[in-house]
């Protein structure tokens, strides 16, 4: 099974309680931080593929060691081979450190693979472009891009579709995604017809 998450932000402490960007109602980072491994590991194996969209976490440290060891052990927590697509809050010190604590599966692969940009995936009838940023297409056809980065806002084109722990997009599921559980491709699919509907309405 593929998965689909972003903008865990592990360790974020200014996003606990109510704000006005991406309000999570957690009183400490470790419960916020323990809620997201449970609900992840309650569907994904380590047989499956999780790709996440960047902003990993948000845990600045002197000496920078620190943080990038805390945050490895948490990634190490989760279930499953992990795709790393850089955020704007991903430092490549963190990759860089990642990759130097990388292990090899039980079914070979590596716990984690890191892209820069992107990654492009073809699944069933459509093709996606997966990205921290939203990026505007324009006309196509069944292109979608998998995105991030705007939390608890939706990108204004039928096309974009928000993957974070925080989307409103997820109110297209038929079902309750407890938070911080990462997005099936039938999810996903949902959340594409649901959008491309309520798209309809409004134009």
């Amino acid at each position: 099974m593929r998965y689909f998450t972003s903008d865990t932000h592990f360790y974020h402490k200014e996003l606990l309680g109510m704000n006005d960007f991406a309000p999570r109602p957690f009183l400490t980072v470790e419960d916020m931080n323990e809620t997201i491994i449970k609900n992840w590991n309650s569907v994904v194996t380590d047989t499956d593929t999780v790709y996440h969209l960047g902003d990993i976490a948000m845990y600045f440290t002197r000496p920078a060691v620190t943080s990038h060891i805390a945050v490895n052990d948490i990634l190490h927590r989760l279930n499953g081979h992990i795709v790393l697509i850089k955020g704007n809050h991903d430092n490549r010190a963190l990759f860089k450190y990642l990759a130097a604590h990388n292990e090899t599966m039980t079914d070979g692969k590596p716990k984690f693979e890191f892209h820069d940009v992107g990654a492009y995936l073809k699944y069933d009838h459509r093709q996606y472009y997966l990205t921290h940023y939203p990026f505007s297409m324009g006309i196509v056809g069944n292109i979608i891009n998998l995105h991030g980065h705007i939390h608890h806002y939706a990108f204004p084109a039928k096309e974009n579709i928000n993957v974070g722990v925080d989307t409103p997009e997820k109110s297209y599921i038929d079902h309750e995604i407890p938070f911080g559980r990462p997005f099936s491709f039938a999810e996903i699919e949902q959340m594409i017809e649901g959008k491309a509907i309520d798209y309809k309405k409004r134009h």
